[in-house]
């Protein structure tokens, strides 16, 4: 079956409010994941029955036509036979949407088909394993595909298949009126639990002539290079190809600031009666007092991906807005927390605060809306090790070093910006380019060849007039704009 295509014109964009359920309600929402665990880990058993019988029974020499029948994966398949079955299995099936049974399948069908295609070597990335049966303190989530899904005219409620109308917590104004004057459509709805306890509705909706909005002004440098960093100073430096500072955007650190309160909660929730016990390893049923100290845990947690994901949100969308060709370097951020252990354990924390994956995808989609460019340089481009003045490279660089001395022609600059402005410079070829938005890696400019010096332009290394980011001599002390040291 094809899937969805997008109408010429139109783009895709989720809006996502926060609920605010009755008692009712919520035993409902509570259900219906429920329902959706259910439906993936019964036939998640059944798939591994099978699949061990069949392995059981290749061992005793039996032929492949004579094997037990195999279960095929796909969602169709699965589905089917779960209607087969529910009626024994689940006889309370009737309680919930069907919807709910279906997220559950397609998160196995999904789950089956990556590990499937990672044995055979056709996924990219690291390897998948088997999937695994959820817990009941999983992720709660269900996605409606089907049935009555509107936002409500009073602009403070929406409807759901089998849930009724659900008031939400801000106004839904700004989906409403698109949807009235006919430029939005909804596709399908998803209800989800955080690690606080607070359920979120994100509508998945087409929108027609998403452009840049009329009141922002244009920004004089449409050719900017963007570099990632984990500094409380530097989450984001943008620079322009001729050397000058366009942003310099704050790390959040909202995991950092939260650290003293999790280990006070997490210290608390170690002396109370907790769902294991070491000394008899055994399970037991949790303490009260315990369930609340994990409550404040989840609420804790879910205030610091709030705040880290409103200032991303900010940052990225008046990028996006404002310039025209955005160049970002191509982070591995999953394999740069992979090893280390415990002597690299703060690096990763911060690593993990920064979320330097979701500035990315942010971006990504962001400049498909008002019409933006995102150019990736290539992963092994050394932005960081390049001098922005004379184009050498210096190989031994540390993390630790936080200014960049050339030992060529010994310009003194600030890391971050020098990385920044190489980036920018890789967007020069394409301004003015016509082609689609897109995230693809910039062609032919790999990485700048130490036998030819790149063109310093008129950034030639030297910092901006911002006090903060003067060059500084070897005693630490700023000194002369344009001095070499």
């Amino acid at each position: 079956m094809a899937g969805f295509e997008i109408p010429a014109g139109w783009t895709a964009q989720a809006y996502r409010f926060a609920l605010d359920p009755t008692p009712t309600q919520l035993r409902a929402l509570a259900s219906h994941a429920g329902a959706a665990r259910f439906a993936h880990n019964h036939m998640l058993a059944l798939v591994k029955a099978v699949m061990d019988q069949r392995a059981a029974e290749r061992s005793y020499g039996i032929t492949e036509a004579e094997l037990t029948p195999a279960l095929r994966w796909s969602l169709p398949a699965l589905r089917k036979v779960w209607n087969q079955r529910k009626a024994l299995c689940a006889p309370w099936w009737g309680e919930n949407s069907k919807e709910a049974y279906n997220t559950g399948l397609d998160g196995l069908a999904r789950g089956l088909d990556a590990w499937s295609k990672s044995r055979r070597g056709r996924r990219a990335g690291q390897a998948v394993g088997f999937p695994r049966f959820k817990a009941a303190r999983a992720p709660k989530s269900v996605r409606f595909t089907t049935g009555v899904i509107r936002v409500e005219a009073d602009r403070r409620h929406v409807t759901l298949p089998r849930l009724g109308a659900v008031r939400t917590h801000e106004s839904t104004r700004k989906l409403a009126r698109r949807i009235e004057a006919g430029t939005a459509r909804v596709l399908s709805a998803t209800v989800r639990q955080d690690s606080g306890g607070r359920w979120y509705c994100a509508l998945q909706v087409i929108v027609e002539a998403k452009t840049r909005p009329a009141h922002v002004p244009d920004s004089p440098y449409p050719v900017v290079g963007v570099d990632f960093g984990v500094k409380a100073d530097g989450l984001m430096v943008v620079a322009t190809p001729d050397g000058r500072e366009v942003d310099r955007i704050a790390a959040p650190k909202s995991l950092t600031a939260a650290q003293f309160r999790l280990r006070a909660l997490q210290r608390r929730a170690a002396r109370q009666h907790g769902p294991y016990d070491c000394q008899t390893r055994t399970r037991r049923q949790p303490s009260q007092r315990w369930r609340a100290t994990q409550t404040r845990i989840g609420r804790t947690h879910a205030h610091v991906a709030a705040v880290r994901r409103d200032v991303l949100h900010k940052a990225t969308t008046t990028l996006a807005q404002q310039h025209q060709v955005i160049v970002v370097e191509t982070l591995n951020a999953s394999g740069m927390r992979t090893k280390g252990g415990a002597r690299k354990r703060g690096l990763n924390r911060a690593l993990a605060d920064a979320a330097l994956a979701e500035v990315r995808r942010m971006l990504t989609y962001k400049t498909v809306w008002y019409g933006s460019h995102l150019e990736a340089a290539d992963r092994f481009y050394p932005s960081s090790k390049t001098c922005s003045a004379c184009g050498r490279r210096k190989p031994n660089l540390t993390l630790a070093d936080r200014i960049f001395e050339c030992g060529d022609c010994g310009v003194r600059i600030d890391r971050d910006l020098n990385a920044a402005i190489n980036l920018a410079r890789l967007g020069e070829p394409h301004w003015g380019e016509h082609s689609p938005a897109g995230s693809g890696p910039v062609a032919g400019r790999g990485a700048t060849r130490e036998t030819e010096p790149a063109p310093a332009g008129d950034a030639a290394g030297d910092e901006t007039s911002t006090p903060h980011h003067q060059p500084v001599d070897q005693t630490g002390t700023a000194s002369p704009q344009g001095e070499a040291a």
